[in-house]
């Protein structure tokens, strides 16, 4: 894994390493630990040994939101791992579980009657409607062979994976759902990480791994990535059947080099109407795509800047956050990274570029010690800015029995936009959810109660999952928006692009499906209005390239908005 260079731990006032301290006991409570009372501890993650002696069974799970019933309350997908004795048929395989949402605060477990136990070796999962009838569909990659899950309309999905010819086969990562040539139907991409044989696990001074290569601050560790080929990644056109075609050669983003992609999300990044295409890699450059309209895509990695961090170094990069901190019409990224390395935000400059603004938007040094998975950008505080999430958790058992200043289990951390450009950590107050010690991988965020809050899901390693309710009080307000797309748009419209004015200012934001880590959030829109009590401008770029203005009769509502016809 690559990383910065090793620093001398950082300590709380007790001795404890910051990852697992530095707890404040009059700090305000943002989130709390509802896990239990939702119900979701019924849920236990499992990925091969606790000892993680092999990279297979380190990168965890992620998670996803999403109305699968259209009842208009978001449900939880949570996928599962697997070990190698339950693929060779020794042992039960552990199983991904869907939580149906009771609307009373409380989940229950409808996996078996829904069919979406996947029992395969789960990493990432992304959600769009790729046959536009209404209802979200799942994409799962494992592993092994990929699922794709059609959702039938009355609680059930059938896999029609094999049907789809989505399958693969080798070792795929999170994935993102996009309609990236302008036909009106989602797209899928699928990243792949390393080519992995579990017979035949990487040996430190075998193959390409020289020997000493499978090390960490000088104690042995599992090999990998970095000596082991890479997995190609792959670009599905939809063909309007239920079918798809592989274009991944055609389209230039196969991945030639054998990078090690973990997360992407198509996204707008230069606004010119058409999707673009970000995979965040471990360990080597990531990936940044540029749509050329045609079917094809441009290779800008690095003359874009997201290739490599502002210092010029390669990054072990695992999520993606998608969103317009600064307020300024462009999409920024934040990107987490291992521990020993700043997490990275990247300003979009508007010309093609990005700027590496960690260290003097306050993000760099506070992240240094942390080990980072899922990620975003939320409003928690409805006061019209973009804060900053990030999950963590090691991927050495070791850390725990060393003295290097981190930690196995790890709490969140969640930080406060001040202005547009700083950004402050909220402190974690003492058994409040930001004190929660996990070991954290996927993380999806949306409002799960309808209450104007976003809330936090996070799948962790070998354990329950911890669901973090925002339990902010204050006067500021809110507006969601669910999207609906017209004849020439997805109709779940990822892609679209909202720009909201209240109070003078004005914010924007995309609809998308994938990002973080292997996971994917709550695709209705959602901004903090602060102080604002009318909402004095909506202008939606609709996926098919209409523009459209619409007036909302209403603040601290959530709204379903139907392209050309405007607040059903």
């Amino acid at each position: 894994m690559a990383a910065g260079a090793a620093r001398a731990p950082l300590k709380d006032a007790k001795a404890r390493p910051i990852t697992a301290g530095g707890f404040v006991d009059d700090a305000p409570v943002v989130f709390v630990d509802f896990t239990k009372q939702a119900g979701l501890d019924r849920f236990h993650h499992r990925m091969g040994t606790p000892e993680k002696t092999k990279i297979i069974e380190a990168n965890g799970s992620g998670v996803t939101l999403l109305d699968y019933d259209n009842d208009g309350w978001l449900d939880i997908y949570l996928l599962n791992g697997s070990t190698v004795d339950a693929l060779a048929g020794k042992e039960p395989p552990p199983r991904a579980m869907l939580f149906h949402n009771n609307r009373d605060g409380t989940f229950t477990d409808v996996t078996t009657q829904a069919g979406v136990a996947n029992e395969r070796w789960g990493f990432g999962v992304a959600v769009g409607d790729y046959d536009n009838d209404g209802w979200p569909d799942i994409h799962v990659a494992n592993f092994g062979k990929n699922r794709l899950y059609h959702n039938n309309h009355d609680g059930t999905f059938t896999d029609v994976a094999e049907k789809a010819g989505v399958t693969l086969g080798g070792w795929s990562t999170g994935p993102t759902w996009g309609d990236y040539d302008h036909d009106g139907l989602l797209d899928l991409f699928v990243p792949g990480y390393v080519k992995y044989d579990l017979d035949h696990p990487p040996e430190a001074g075998k193959g390409k791994i020289p020997r000493g290569g499978c090390q960490f601050r000088g104690v042995s560790v599992f090999c990998g990535p970095l000596g082991l080929p890479g997995e190609a990644d792959h670009l599905f056109h939809n063909n309007g059947d239920g079918t798809f075609t592989d274009v991944s050669v055609k389209a230039g983003v196969s991945d030639p080099y054998g990078y090690y992609g973990l997360a992407s999300v198509f996204v707008d990044v230069d606004d010119d109407g058409w999707l673009d295409l970000l995979v965040a890699n471990d360990s080597v450059p990531s990936s940044l795509y540029r749509n050329r309209h045609d079917g094809t895509f441009e290779d800008v990695s690095f003359v874009s800047g997201l290739a490599l961090s502002g210092d010029g170094r390669e990054q072990a990069s695992m999520g993606i956050g998608v969103g317009d901190y600064n307020r300024d019409g462009k999409v920024d990224f934040l990107i987490s990274t291992f521990s020993d390395d700043y997490k990275t935000l990247f300003r979009n400059d508007g010309d093609g570029s990005f700027t590496d603004a960690s260290f003097r938007a306050g993000l760099g040094e506070p992240t240094i010690p942390f080990l980072a998975w899922g990620n975003g950008f939320l409003d928690f505080d409805n006061d019209g800015l973009l804060d900053v999430f990030i999950a963590s958790g090691h991927v050495y058992v070791d850390a725990d029995r060393r003295d290097w200043g981190t930690t196995w289990a790890e709490r969140p951390q969640l930080f406060r936009n001040l202005d547009g450009a700083r950004f402050r950590e909220v402190p974690p107050a003492t058994g409040s959810g930001l004190a929660a010690l996990i070991p954290a991988r996927g993380a999806a965020f949306g409002d799960l109660f309808n209450d104007g809050h976003v809330d936090v899901v996070i799948n962790n390693m070998d354990s329950a999952p911890t669901l973090l309710r925002n339990i902010v009080k204050n006067a500021n307000h809110w507006i969601a928006l669910k999207l609906v797309g017209g004849p020439k748009s997805p109709r779940d419209a990822i892609g679209a692009v909202v720009l909201l004015t209240a109070g003078g200012v004005r914010q924007r934001a995309d609809v998308y499906s994938g990002a973080s880590y292997g996971s994917s959030s709550d695709q209705r829109i959602h901004f903090g209005l602060g102080s604002s009590t009318k909402v004095d401008k909506v202008e939606i770029r609709w996926p098919s390239g209409t523009r459209q203005e619409i007036t909302l009769p209403a603040i601290d509502r959530i709204f379903t908005v139907v392209e050309g016809k405007g607040v059903a």
